[in-house]
């Protein structure tokens, strides 16, 4: 009888070690899971002869989320956007060429349209195999994610524009000096945006209509400033300033791109930007009566004072849109 109590006693106590045993490979798995979600991989491809930079994190089979960077900047503005994302969406985000680490050739060498831009950035969603996307758009991005948008409509499944402007009342009066030179392409009137590239501007586009300062982390404008300095680079930017008119040539038929395919969107909007004005942001509701504004007390890099705000709104906008 004893020794069929004990019998019974030992495996009444290795079922229950087993179980905990399982119950900590569980645990590890999911947290192991959970770590290889959020880890983001720093990859290159060519395209077109041009090494282009990007970052990715996420499960591979999930729904895809392209990010497309703004100026001064590079897709080191989504650091902290990524990780919140990746958890349940594959997010992908390149450097353009001319910014962050992808090839910067001299302008005289590559030309610096926005045409171009999205050139580059057809070839590298045709390399990746991206068949449907949400895009998420910002600044320089904008123009560039709308082309891709009118080339590729079956493959937009929604649009988050985070002060990326697709109408002229969304232009401030920061504007004027470029407007001029768009009228006036001389070399005084290009001279004279020399300053855009500045130190001093770069800061002012980080800085301006934040409230608590101490959030801006110091890499941000810094890594850009370097970027910036680069041999050549001035000509760059200058360039891309000059094919800026471009885009407002093109406004109209980005809105007719929103009323006739009917994307899905998503304006998240620093109110206090500098450049880009909240009108910019409700213009969408003309086109896009649907469409979701949302506005933040920030300014032009709204990501680096409200990250988990903007990123929660966009998990909820990215959970109604069609797979």
């Amino acid at each position: 009888m004893k020794n069929t109590i004990k019998s019974a006693a030992l495996m009444l106590t290795l079922t229950a070690l087993s179980g905990i045993d399982a119950n900590a490979q569980e645990k590890s798995s999911a947290a192991k899971s959970k770590t290889e979600i959020q880890a983001t991989h720093f990859n290159t491809i060519k395209v077109d002869g041009l090494n282009i930079f990007y970052r990715e994190a996420g499960p591979k089979d999930a729904p895809v989320v392209l990010l497309l960077h703004g100026y001064p900047t590079s897709s080191h503005m989504y650091r902290n956007l990524i990780p919140i994302l990746s958890k349940k969406y594959h997010v992908i985000a390149p450097d353009l060429p001319g910014f962050g680490f992808s090839d910067a050739p001299d302008h005289t060498q590559f030309d610096y349209t926005f045409d171009n831009l999205a050139k580059t950035m057809q070839g590298f969603i045709d390399q990746l195999g991206l068949k449907r996307f949400a895009i998420y758009v910002f600044d320089y991005g904008a123009p560039t994610g709308f082309r891709l948008a009118l080339a590729n409509p079956e493959k937009i499944t929604g649009i988050i524009s985070q002060n990326g402007n697709a109408y002229e009342e969304g232009l401030s009066s920061e504007w004027n000096p470029i407007q001029k030179y768009w009228k006036e392409p001389t070399q005084a009137n290009r001279d004279a945006l020399n300053i855009f590239v500045s130190k001093e501007v770069t800061q002012f586009q980080y800085f301006h209509g934040v409230a608590d300062k101490s959030l801006i982390a110091p890499e941000t404008y810094t890594l850009d400033q370097h970027f910036l300095d680069r041999p050549g680079n001035v000509e760059i930017q200058l360039d891309l300033v000059k094919d800026y008119r471009t885009n407002v040539a093109l406004y109209p038929k980005f809105q007719e791109y929103f009323r006739t395919k009917k994307p899905m969107i998503l304006a998240v909007w620093g109110d206090k930007d500098p450049y880009f004005l909240p009108a910019g942001a409700k213009a969408y509701k003309k086109d896009s009566p649907n469409a979701e504004v949302k506005f933040y007390d920030t300014g032009h890099f709204a990501l680096e004072t409200h990250v988990n705000e903007i990123g929660n709104d966009i998990l909820k906008f990215l959970a109604k849109l069609p797979k």
